[in-house]
């Protein structure tokens, strides 16, 4: 596989190179996929706990529990009030 590199990420990899941190391009882009690796598996991780947390609101919507848009602000803006006066 060929990839063409703009001219920044370039720039990018000789800087880490000159850097003294990796020896050759070849280690800067294998430290930049297991970064971004990384970053999907803890994106996935917060997408799944999100529609988690989504469901279980609905949820308690359907069963009467939410409260109305009118009292939840009401609520932060005394949270606000309460914050500037300490």
């Amino acid at each position: 596989m060929t990839i063409q590199l703009k001219p920044e990420q370039e720039k990018f990899i000789e800087a880490q190179i000159a850097s003294g941190k990796y020896n050759s391009p070849e280690e800067v882009m294998d430290k930049m996929f297991l970064v971004f690796e990384r970053l999907q598996s803890e994106y996935e991780e917060w997408l799944t706990e999100t529609r988690a947390k989504i469901e279980e609101g609905i949820e308690s919507l359907d069963k009467g529990e939410g409260v109305d848009g009118e009292t939840v602000i009401a609520r932060l803006r005394d949270k606000l009030r309460q914050a500037r006066e300490s």
